[in-house]
């Protein structure tokens, strides 16, 4: 009898686990692919429709164009994964079997309880968050005047929240829209944790662009005019993109097997296997265990689509009965987009730690033509390679 593979998620991890099992199976098994949405988006370009909402046309991509004939799509939010049973619920009630289950349907924003910021907040997880900003900015901006801007307040300064500010400010530039940009970090430097050298290139890079940057408090309670960041200060907006954290998903929480309880992410080991050996995780999803590290692997564009490649190798192995293979996340550098500029940082192969300039932006734009690429050819990267 043939083996039910289900594939939950249409992002990095879902997407590149179902190519290879495409690649990998020769009717061994059954896949079927679940996403709420039906499209892939290369989510670590989404900020540039903030800008430029035409850009979506190059960034998301049909699922019917992506999957082979073969593997049959179904669009629905999972709403319960029942481990027991091997079978998972969609929020219309209906269900679909598995032997096999991999989970790759990512993360959702983390508010960390501060009063009022899930409620007021716009976030970017989505095409359709990213197209929900570019509206909200929009509107501010034409009810706005140049001696009294709108004020818009990114909060979070990782890799979304400095891209999205980068592009919030393009747009600014672009219309001549009266719009004051505030970014606002609890940690002391923007892209915390990181190299000093990047931090202090892309705060000047912000800082040309005319973001005004907020660092070293934590906003404490949002209400619907203003943000307190810290004892004293408040800050006023218009709009609020919080871009501050992740957590797993509520479907994860019905699937038992071992997760992380501060974050709701499911824990894999280095092969992606769970608690529950017919279940794999990886992506945003899981907390994926690294040989010799302390550390589990980043959830990055970077590293989920390194990891569905040996993911989707593992379950046709798993389906074989032969052994499987640990995964590695090999770190091939950081590029980070302000606006139309960009930094680059400890790419593997170059001589040079940390660059911007031309280099810097045409290397971002390879490193996205060719997960297009990978995903639906190279005319789509061709097509996509100048927007981005």
């Amino acid at each position: 009898m043939t083996d039910d593979i289900v594939v939950l998620g249409s992002g990095y991890a879902g997407t590149g686990a179902v190519k290879q099992l495409e690649s990998e199976l020769n009717g061994e098994a059954d896949v079927t692919w679940v996403s709420d949405v039906d499209h892939h988006l290369v989510l670590h370009e989404s900020h540039r429709c903030i800008r430029d909402p035409d850009v979506q046309e190059k960034i998301t991509f049909d699922i019917d164009e992506i999957k082979s004939p073969s593997t049959r799509f179904v669009q629905g939010r999972v709403e319960a994964v029942d481990t027991d049973d091997r079978v998972i619920t969609l929020e219309d009630d209906s269900t679909i079997d598995y032997d096999y289950l991999l989970v790759g349907f990512g993360s959702q924003t983390a508010f960390f309880g501060i009063d009022g910021l899930e409620e007021y907040s716009l976030t970017l997880k989505t095409l359709e968050d990213a197209l929900e900003i570019h509206d909200a900015v929009t509107e501010a901006a034409r009810e706005a005047s140049r001696s009294d801007p709108a004020q818009i307040i990114v909060g979070g300064a990782g890799l979304s929240g400095i891209q999205s500010a980068g592009e919030i400010a393009e747009f600014r530039d672009k219309h001549r829209a009266p719009l004051d940009i505030h970014l606002v970090e609890g940690l002391d430097n923007v892209f915390p944790n990181n190299d000093p050298v990047v931090q202090a290139k892309l705060r000047k890079l912000l800082e040309e662009k005319g973001v005004e940057i907020h660092t070293g408090e934590f906003i404490g309670e949002v209400d619907e005019e203003t943000v307190y960041v810290g004892d004293e200060k408040e800050l006023d907006y218009d709009v609020l993109l919080w871009t501050g954290g992740i957590t797993g998903q509520d479907a994860a929480e019905t699937a038992d097997v071992e997760k992380d309880e501060r974050s709701n992410r499911i824990e894999s080991a280095s092969n992606f296997q769970t608690s529950d050996e017919r279940i794999f995780a990886l992506g945003d999803a899981a907390l994926i265990d690294q040989p010799g590290q302390e550390q589990p692997a980043p959830p990055t564009a970077q590293a989920a689509w390194q990891a569905a490649e040996v993911a989707g190798e593992n379950i046709a192995r798993s389906i074989r009965g032969q052994p499987l293979k640990e995964w590695e996340y090999d770190d091939k550098g950081t590029l980070i987009s302000v606006g139309s500029k960009a930094v680059a940082h400890d790419v593997k192969g170059l001589p040079v730690d940390t660059f911007g300039g031309p280099a810097a932006k045409a290397l971002k734009k390879t490193v996205a033509a060719r997960w297009i690429k990978t995903v639906n050819g190279f005319a789509d990267a061709a097509k996509a390679f100048p927007d981005m």
